[in-house]
């Protein structure tokens, strides 16, 4: 790929990528400080619905305050690039429409802002890089093939567990194995109940969001991460809500392999998690049965097989997402998206909800995601997790029921639901895949 002599040349020739950020919070702000030391990219515009981060976070990167400007028009962004400064902007739309901009990184975390925003990017002939997960589950099968009829790029970025599973995937099918298993490891055991005032104090000594951080220790990030692996590969859940067994590295083939061979799962080519102790590690379990292939194997790593593991002991989420613009801008390459529904990310009751509740979104007291399989979830008649937020209870919904089309009504004014029916609209078109299982 040569990508760091391309951004050295570029850097040379006096035109960086110029990169275009949508949401500065945590991963956002940090994001921002990665590309600044990095020859050949440079953040040129931030949008936020708080200007002041955006503000903040260049000053933090050693940007002059008289170099930072504020825009309200396309042409006042343009003429603060022309000027060798920087932007700020409240209006992230308009950084999908600057000349100025080549790439958008979508990092607000919030579903229906995502979709928006990766919509315009794609007419605009934009390449849209998220960190915003949720929105890919939700509509990123409709975005991706957009993306490529409209001469566009669409991707979900490296770093997340979602790129890091795509590359080990990639790696394994280039070597000729079948891939058994994709997994992460996760750093607690998931706790359904979790609320953002039960976390605060501990949000507060990380420097998150509490909502955010709920919606890791309720497990609905693992979910939505593995369902957009699973969107992006064919593998498919072994049961809704995955196994979660607690298993240490040593004990991954013995474990996360098919019953047949002694593990838990009913069949092959499965999406899963872990609670062993080797967070912030992913996974791929492989097999071959090919004699040659097993005696190199056992040569080269000792591994007897024909299960084998390929482990990456990290992933570095926003550290990493350089890689994912950099090969979007000057390869025109996907790190991961959907290609259809494989899986999908019911909502669930957190809490016992009477009729006439107005669902808050992902992290809150209301809902948690489950991921299940796409089949599973269309015959559930369930709401996708993207979906839920400002939808309304129109009749009692135990705790730990799935939220459906008989007890929620989804807000269908938001820009994501369109979107969704028109992704709808589209598979049902196809047969819905079923893969293996």
């Amino acid at each position: 790929m040569e990508l760091v002599r391309k951004l050295k040349q570029r850097q040379a020739e006096g035109y960086p990528i110029a990169v275009g950020l949508i949401g500065c919070g945590q991963m956002g702000s940090g994001l921002a400080h990665t590309i600044n030391n990095i020859e050949g990219m440079a953040v040129r515009a931030i949008a936020d619905v708080d200007p002041g981060r955006g503000v903040a976070t260049f000053l933090d990167m050693g940007i002059p305050r008289d170099a930072i400007r504020t825009a309200g028009t396309v042409g006042q962004i343009q003429d603060a690039l022309a000027a060798h400064g920087v932007v700020v902007t409240e209006h992230a739309e308009l950084l999908t429409q600057a000349p100025g901009v080549e790439a958008n990184v979508e990092a607000t975390g919030v579903p229906d802002v995502g979709a928006y925003l990766a919509l315009r990017s794609i007419e605009n002939r934009k390449p849209i890089i998220l960190l915003n997960v949720e929105t890919d589950i939700t509509v990123g099968a409709y975005l991706s093939r957009l993306a490529r009829r409209e001469g566009s790029l669409y991707t979900v970025a490296s770093g997340d567990e979602p790129g890091v599973c795509k590359m080990l995937y990639e790696q394994a099918v280039l070597m000729g194995f079948e891939v058994v298993c994709l997994g992460k490891c996760k750093n607690n055991p998931i706790d359904p109940t979790m609320t953002p005032q039960r976390c605060a104090a501990e949000a507060r000594s990380k420097d998150m969001n509490p909502k955010i951080l709920a919606s890791f220790i309720d497990g609905t990030k693992t979910m939505v991460e593995m369902a957009a692996v699973s969107n992006a590969t064919g593998l498919l859940p072994d049961r809704p809500g995955m196994h979660g067994t607690k298993v240490e590295v040593e004990d991954l083939t013995r474990v996360f392999v098919p019953q047949e061979a002694g593990g838990i799962f009913t069949h092959r080519g499965t999406v899963e998690y872990s609670t062993g102790r080797f967070a912030p590690g992913v996974f791929a379990i492989v097999y071959t049965d090919d004699p040659r292939i097993r005696k190199d194997m056992k040569f080269i790593t000792k591994a007897e097989g024909p299960y084998y593991l390929h482990y990456r002991p990290y992933h570095l989420c926003d550290l990493e997402t350089p890689q994912s613009i950099a090969e979007a801008v000057l390869l025109n390459e996907v790190t991961v998206a959907a290609e259809t529904m494989h899986s999908e990310v019911v909502a669930v009751a957190k809490r016992d909800l009477p009729s006439g509740v107005r669902i808050e979104g992902i992290g809150s007291p209301d809902i948690y995601g489950c991921i299940y399989t796409y089949r599973e979830a269309r015959e559930l008649k369930a709401i996708p997790l993207g979906l839920a937020a400002g939808g309304t209870t129109t009749a009692a919904i135990k705790k730990g029921q799935v939220l459906c089309a008989a007890n929620l009504a989804v807000d269908e004014t938001t820009f994501i639901y369109k979107l969704r029916t028109r992704q709808d609209e589209m598979l049902a078109r196809e047969e819905v895949p079923s893969c293996q299982r």
